[in-house]
């Protein structure tokens, strides 16, 4: 049995160039003391080492006897939070573009190794579509991970339904990840509340929720969303979510929903997958389970920001059969094209 890791972050020396230099947000900026943050906005700086910015920048021998010391036999690399959406259309296409250069060099170079998702600068529709095509028949890369929002815009939005074609087109999956929310509401408390212990997967759910009552999965029914931390606290509401949908008041009142082929619940069940990236709780790896059935649930270990180690003590401290560990580690991933 293989290690599948699905969510295993990495960065360019491009990528840390359009951070240094961005005259607005995302930048990096150095703290009075010396430290180094990433800053989405002015109300939300995320600490962000010289170490952890080292390890994402190692798409080599490094990485790979780390992944060898916790147990990674496969990783699958993607551009790190901001990713290239909320630049300059022009600088994200730029940096995206070589993101998946570099991405593609380091897969060639360590086969059995890694895998890749594309990058792209979605607000610039047409540029992102192109590359999509790109990354996947000419670079060999075999997915696309996004964020929850553009700085301006949702996945949702008419003006990227070309992509979500062009996905389902392709055959990939989709990694939707989360970064700082856009919602000015999230940056009260900082980092605190905007950051991954809050508002990142807050946000990341309501993006889900937008895509699923946009009516997309009606129009590219076998497109495949991948979400991780256990799909952002949404298995904890699967039966909540059908509520308006089930409620006969509300239902004879004919235009007050959303026009739906299915409800929210069975989208949810058949076009997304989850995996366990940062979240050590055992009652919401049981939800999840429950909710979504183990052929749902991949391995993801946010590597660099959570140590593998303490993923695989978690999942393995877990009273797990041999199959459901198979699935979970390996087997799942075929599901979206992804073998050891």
């Amino acid at each position: 049995m293989k290690t599948i890791d699905f969510e295993n972050h990495f960065a360019t020396p491009e990528w840390v160039d359009a951070l240094n230099t961005n005259p607005g947000y995302p930048r990096f900026e150095r703290s009075a003391e010396g430290n180094l943050r990433l800053c989405y906005r002015a109300e939300a700086a995320e600490p962000f080492s010289d170490v952890l910015l080292d390890r994402l920048l190692d798409i080599g021998e490094g990485r790979i006897a780390l992944m060898d010391a916790a147990g990674i036999d496969v990783a699958v690399l993607s551009l790190v939070a901001p990713g290239a959406e909320h630049f300059d259309p022009a600088l994200g296409t730029e940096a995206a573009r070589k993101a998946n250069d570099r991405l593609a060099e380091a897969v060639q170079l360590y086969p059995d190794r890694f895998r890749g998702y594309a990058a792209l600068a979605p607000r610039d529709p047409e540029a992102a579509v192109g590359e999509l095509q790109r990354a996947v028949k000419e670079l060999g890369l075999q997915g696309w991970k996004t964020h929850c929002n553009y700085g301006d815009s949702y996945l949702d939005e008419k003006r990227y339904r070309p992509l979500l074609a062009k996905a389902e087109e392709l055959g990939i999956p989709i990694y939707l990840h989360p970064t700082v929310p856009m919602i000015k509401e999230f940056w009260t408390y900082g980092i605190s509340l905007a950051g991954a212990s809050f508002g990142f997967g807050m946000e990341t759910a309501l993006v889900v929720m937008r895509l699923i009552l946009s009516g997309a999965f009606d129009t590219f029914p076998k497109l495949k969303i991948i979400v991780g931390h256990y799909g952002e606290g949404l298995p904890f509401l699967l039966r909540r979510m059908d509520w308006l949908h089930e409620r006969p008041h509300v239902k004879a009142d004919k235009g007050a929903l959303v026009s739906l082929g299915r409800k929210p619940s069975e989208y949810f069940r058949e076009n997304f997958m989850v995996t366990t990236s940062g979240n050590y709780l055992e009652a919401a790896f049981r939800c999840t389970k429950d909710a979504l059935g183990m052929q749902n649930i991949m391995l993801g270990t946010d590597f660099p920001f959570d140590d593998p180690s303490q993923c695989f003590a978690f999942l393995e401290s877990l009273d797990l059969t041999p199959e459901d560990r198979f699935a979970l580690y390996e087997g799942n991933a075929a599901t979206v094209g992804v073998r050891a």
